[in-house]
């Protein structure tokens, strides 16, 4: 016989008593210490930042890191369950930001850069409490007394540490990491950051010609959602396995994958006959803007390579690969040799074809003795200073 469950029972209620009861027998410390000298598991919890507040997808989180070392300590593991605190990145700084009526990099700078990040460092406890509570109502278990820190010297000085034991063994290397970029910030962002202000917009589309060298009239149609990326175009992608025509029009004759002819051109189209993307494969093109003359790494571009993530669900089976705006583009290009064609600015830094803020570069903001070997300043007057996209407008249309 089983006894009857009482319908009445109050589970916050119990669940209090079991957390009184493991506070005043300290029973998380005494689980460390029971396996103290066995084989060690080590914990780092990946650290909240305490300038907000805690919301129930913390609780997820919190639940999912404990029932690991919980789990670990349970299987006869030393685990000591190290807390800690994330003291920086932008939502700290940002905070302070809005705290002060500051808008930006440049407020930041004449408010002076060690007052801000003394107002950052006060900031980033504002709701610790809060955090701590909400830990030890869900059972999380880590040891929240000693915890590390990421403003703390020590914690800064083990990050160099690490970055130079792995350097000592050669693992370093020198590259460039294709991510988003801030300008109001003055600053690269993590994807996390990115996420935070995500959101779908509507935006023009282009179908860029670009025409094959030494072909009269012959185009290969590359469609992008990203026009502002064109004029820093190195390369044209196929995939290597599909089916791609020539179809003439009118006069001119373009290259476009098969099965996409009539989504693109109509139907009736006439083709004058398909290959497969692996016979265009090192086919050079004429760059779309030909204001930079023919440098070194002008040789090692503007040609077709093959790669499978070349997918015929839309556009035009033809991707323009421009490696200063996108991972794949710059992984695309990195594995076909092609050169990502930088400028240089005034002090001789190299930077992508558009500057930070959208624009092509003013003149006077690259380097002289670059600029005069290398920049047709006659063809690039058109658009120096110019924004490369501007915002979307929904009331204009193709034809404006």
């Amino acid at each position: 016989m089983f006894n009857k469950v009482d319908t009445g029972l109050d589970f916050c209620g119990r669940e209090k008593e079991v957390l009184d009861f493991w506070k005043k027998n300290d029973i998380f410390r005494k689980s460390v210490k029971a396996n103290e000298g066995k084989e060690e598991y080590t914990f780092y919890d990946g650290p909240p930042t305490a300038n907000g507040k805690p919301h129930i997808g913390h609780i997820l989180t919190r639940v999912i890191k404990d029932i690991i070392p919980r789990y670990r300590t349970m299987k006869g593991y030393h685990v000591e369950r190290k807390a800690g605190w994330d003291t920086h990145g932008l939502p700290v700084e940002l905070e302070v930001e809005k705290m002060l009526g500051m808008d930006g990099k440049q407020d930041i700078e004449r408010y002076g850069i060690e007052p801000f990040v003394k107002k950052c460092k006060e900031s980033v406890w504002k709701y610790k409490g809060e955090w701590e509570v909400m830990s030890d109502r869900v059972g999380y278990w880590a040891d929240m007394d000693n915890p590390y820190i990421t403003y703390d010297d020590n914690y800064i000085e083990s990050v160099w540490w690490a970055v130079k034991t792995i350097n000592d063994k050669g693992l370093l290397y020198k590259g460039h990491k294709i991510v988003p970029y801030c300008p109001r910030c003055g600053t690269a962002l993590s994807s996390h950051e990115v996420a935070q202000g995500y959101k779908d917009v509507e935006d023009m589309t282009v179908t860029a010609k670009f025409k094959v060298l030494g072909e009269e009239n012959t185009y290969f149609l590359a469609w992008t959602t990203t026009p502002w990326t064109l004029p820093s175009n190195v390369a044209l992608c196929m995939n290597a396995d599909e089916d791609y025509a020539r179809v003439k029009v009118g006069d001119e004759i373009y290259i476009l994958a098969s099965a996409l002819v009539s989504s693109v051109i109509g139907d009736g189209a006439e083709i004058l006959d398909t290959h497969k993307g692996s016979f265009y494969e090192h086919k050079k093109y004429e760059p779309l803007f030909d204001y930079i003359r023919g440098t070194k790494e002008a040789e090692k571009a503007y040609y077709v390579t093959n790669d499978p993530y070349v997918t015929l669900t839309e556009g035009t089976g033809i991707v323009h690969i421009a490696p200063t705006f996108g991972a794949d583009d710059a992984r695309v290009a990195k594995k076909g040799g092609i050169a990502d064609l930088l400028v240089y600015d005034r002090d001789g830094k190299q930077a992508p074809k558009v500057d930070r803020t959208g624009k092509f570069w003013k003149v006077e903001d690259l380097d002289p003795e670059w600029v005069s070997e290398n920049v047709d300043l006659a063809l690039y007057g058109q658009y120096a200073g110019k924004f490369v996209k501007n915002a979307f407008d929904p009331t204009k249309t193709e034809k404006d």
